[in-house]
């Protein structure tokens, strides 16, 4: 393979070369008749799946199962998978963006393969596919639109939360061919369909159905570029057509002269269209340029972004457009500075002197050359090559006084990983550009969905990214497959995986419970360092008891809450509260919960089961005072005594309160019948105050002897509410009296606050042990200058006289008066 010269695979089409570029050979069985298969291959140099054309007769091979399968290979022709298939017929077979496998049944059935290993989900089309039935699908990345007998279409954009939606409904009549363009390359960004009907075209999409007006159809074939810019077109006559996917402009027209329809017609990139005989392709470029390959047995080609792979029984090819970077240093008769480089290479591997003359020939486009070097090794898949250019670029570099070598350190990373994953016994033949496109994350997610545990391990520790998934995807395979019993393979995983950080021992344990094996599951769960990631797969698995365990545990109060939700949700509430009552915590967080949220029904449960008859009997209280009418409240009442009655002796006082409480509610009930106002709601004090103020003394006397309301709190309320009514005539009669157990100051004080300084002034000489000059500022309060003055003389206090005297103006009838009072006891 060293000698080969890197042009040899190399054909001209038009000012531009193709190449063909073999990946691998002897790829499947010669007794495999692929001429009796359907045949898929997943992008990005993906994952194969053969499914046996029904209409045709399949030759006997001996030892062979005639059972229906679907049989996924790698491009090399390793056997990854067989599928067994017995639900029905097939009607469209194709791959997601991320290797998904998607199985179409005429009946509208989709199941979605999403691991290579045979597990899958489901869904229906829905919208009338399993009456009518469904004809062919077409797949983009995300998604498929599958065209149904009646020539309707029903579109599904994601595989991971199916939505089928019916698109506008295309012309009656045969459709010969059809494709999509994704949602990527449109204007409205949703999937619209192309459709061959008569003569014309079609698009159809969500809201309307256009016709392109074309005059040269049928088609048989139908394709849309990688980049959703051009379509190809194949008549029954045989002419290939390239024109925009707007239908505005004919590109070119290509005349095949074969009368036999071919296999295929795709887009090798964005500049060419492959057509496809049993044992023939044809590369047409720009102005029908044509480049033409043969091969000796049938042919299916797969396309991808940047070329298609052709697949025969004997080798595995992939034709694309030969990259700048490599037509640059390798086209015949070439002068360019990388290809000098290259040479230069070669002459010092001689040990020529010429090498040097090379060197200095290039020297003002040294930099260049490197750097095409670097750029066209990443695009060869021949180490031979990929090495002695990038000897070239290093013996550039080394020349250079100045280069940054990180573009040349990246690519040499990049090829050690693309080798490792082309060769033949992984079989991903990923070109430079699709790598690019792919990145190493989801080149890993390939390799473990083929358990390439090793060297996805080694591809991640060499690319400096996380390992963890792999760990865990190989831990999950692991229990899935694992022959060993429950506690082998979880010592076998936790030893494997101890020291390695960020492990989810809840997925492993996730995947051990799916497989039916529910302790192991529980043993793996019991590593898990996060109870948030225990609990609830704890909780699917019918462990209740240990999942409140470990989110109390935890400490985290809102996975507690979590728990106790479900398990209230789940649990009769016996059940429940058997649960709970072991465990003072969750008992806790109930009752809290439950008093936030206003749940009195669970309170009451709660304590009756706990037999905590104080705490239910509150319950009833609080439900009392909310009550809008006092019948109910009083109900609520006499449950809450009924609840402490049992244990009297303890809860002495608060049945002799709950007594009083019922006998208020009752006498308030008959004040609300009889009067005019309500009272539900009210304290005895508030009560016995608006009796008062209402008028209604005797009723509040029978309140006050009823509750035994001492007699300092009765003249209190008394007095507040005479004041409040500015009953000056009853409290001047009170005024009489010679004691009062309150004592006077509180009359004074009161009825001056309510703006009656006169009856105020009355009670000043009732009050007694007032602090010396107390009385002179009581009266001077209430705007009376002389008695304050008649006060001041008593004590002798001249200079409040004084004050007084200057206040009330010495010429005024009120000074005067002050005036002779003090003459009597101050001289001047």
């Amino acid at each position: 393979m060293e000698s080969t010269q890197p042009t040899a695979g190399w054909e001209k089409v038009g000012d531009r070369f193709y190449r063909k570029t073999q990946l691998y050979t002897a790829v499947f069985d010669l007794d495999l008749d692929l001429d009796s298969y359907f045949v898929a291959g997943a992008p990005y140099g993906g994952a194969v799946a053969l499914y046996r054309d029904e209409t045709k007769i399949l030759a006997f091979r001996a030892g062979k199962t005639s059972k229906p399968s679907i049989d996924i290979y790698s491009c090399a022709g390793k056997p990854i998978k067989s599928i067994p298939w017995e639900h029905g017929s097939i009607r469209g077979l194709g791959w997601s963006e991320d290797e998904k496998l998607l199985v179409v049944t005429k009946d509208g059935i989709v199941r979605c393969y999403y691991d290579l290993q045979g597990d899958f989900t489901q869904f229906s089309l829905g919208h009338g596919a399993e009456e009518i039935g469904v004809e062919s699908c077409r797949f983009y990345d995300t998604g498929l639109v599958a065209l149904l007998a009646n020539n309707a279409l029903i579109s599904v954009s994601s595989y991971d939360e199916p939505r089928p939606k019916p698109l506008m409904s295309p012309p009656k009549g045969e459709v010969h061919s059809w494709t999509i363009i994704p949602p990527t390359f449109t204007l409205s960004r949703s999937v619209e369909a192309l459709l061959s009907i008569g003569q014309t075209v079609y698009l159809v999409d969500s809201t309307d159905v256009e016709d392109k007006f074309l005059d040269i159809g049928p088609f048989s074939h139908i394709s849309i570029s990688p980049n959703g810019r051009f379509a190809a077109l194949y008549t029954e006559t045989g002419s290939a057509h390239v024109i925009t996917s707007d239908f505005q402009n004919r590109l070119s027209e290509y005349e095949s002269r074969s009368k036999i329809s071919p296999k295929y017609l795709q887009w090798c990139g964005n500049d060419a269209v492959v057509i496809a005989w049993e044992d023939e392709i044809h590369v047409v470029g720009p102005a029908s340029a044509t480049a033409k390959f043969f091969y000796d047995g049938r042919v299916h080609m797969i396309q991808d972004h940047d070329g298609v792979r052709v697949l025969s029984n004997e080798v595995c090819d992939f034709v694309q457009k030969v990259p700048d970077v490599t037509d640059e240093v390798f086209r015949f008769g070439t002068e360019s500075p990388a290809s000098i480089l290259l040479d230069a290479v070669a002459q010092l591997e001689l040990q020529s002197p010429k090498a040097d003359d090379n060197i200095q020939l290039i020297r003002s486009s040294l930099v260049e050359a490197v750097d095409t070097c670097v750029n066209a090794a990443g695009h060869e898949f021949n180490i031979h090559w990929q090495k002695q250019l990038l000897k070239a670029a290093s013996f550039g570099k080394s020349v250079l006084d100045i280069y940054n070598s990180d573009d040349f350190v990246d690519m040499c990373e990049t090829l050690r990983v693309l080798n490792a994953v082309r060769y033949y016994e992984v079989g991903i033949p990923l070109s430079y550009d699709q790598y690019q496109r792919l990145g190493p994350e989801a080149l890993i997610g390939r390799l473990l969905n083929r358990h390439e545990y090793l060297l996805a391990l080694r591809i991640a520790g060499y690319l400096r990214l996380p390992t963890d998934k792999i760990y865990v995807h190989w831990a999950s395979a692991k229990v899935r497959a694992g022959s060993e019993d429950d506690e082998t393979v979880c010592r076998l995983i936790v030893e494997k995986l101890s020291g390695n950080p960020g492990i989810s021992f809840e997925s492993i344990a996730r995947a051990a419970y799916d497989e039916g094996r529910g302790r192991l599951a529980t043993e793996l769960l019991n590593h898990e360092p996060r109870a948030g990631r225990q609990v609830p797969l704890l909780l699917s698995m019918e462990e209740d008891e240990v999942a409140l365990d470990k989110a109390i545990e935890s400490g985290d109060t809102d996975l507690v809450y979590f728990v106790l939700h479900t398990l209230r949700r789940k649990l009769p509430l016996a059940a429940f509260f058997r649960t709970i009552n072991s465990r003072p915590v969750a008992t806790a967080l109930v009752e809290a919960s439950s008093i936030r949220e206003g749940d009195s029904t669970l309170l009451k449960d709660l304590y009756y089961q706990d037999d905590r008859r104080l705490d239910g009997a509150s319950v009833f209280i609080r439900e009392s005072l909310a009550q809008p009418d006092n019948r109910t409240a009083t109900d609520k009442m006499a449950l809450a005594a009924k609840l402490l009655s049992d244990n009297s002796k303890e809860s002495a006082f608060e049945l002799s309160a709950l007594k009083e409480a019922a006998t208020l509610l009752r006498m308030q009930e008959a004040f609300d019948r009889d009067l005019t106002d309500s009272f539900t709601g009210l304290s005895v004090n508030e009560t016995m105050f608006k009796l008062i103020r209402l008028g209604y003394d005797k009723r509040a006397k029978r309140i006050q002897s009823e509750f035994k309301v001492p007699e300092k709190v009765a003249w209190w309320i008394r007095l507040r509410a005479l004041v409040a009514k500015r009953d000056w005539n009853e409290i001047e009669e009170i005024s009489k009296q010679r004691k009062s157990p309150i004592g006077w100051e509180p009359f004074y004080n009161l009825t001056l606050q309510a703006g009656n300084p006169r009856l105020a002034s009355v009670f000043i000489p009732k009050c007694t042990g007032l602090e010396q000059g107390q009385a002179m500022t009581m009266y001077e309060k209430c705007g009376m200058r002389v008695k304050a003055a008649e006060e001041a003389v008593k004590i002798k206090d001249a200079e409040s006289w004084q004050r007084l005297w200057e206040a009330a103006g010495r010429t005024s009838t009120e000074g005067r008066e002050i005036e002779r009072l003090g003459l009597q006891v101050f001289k001047k």
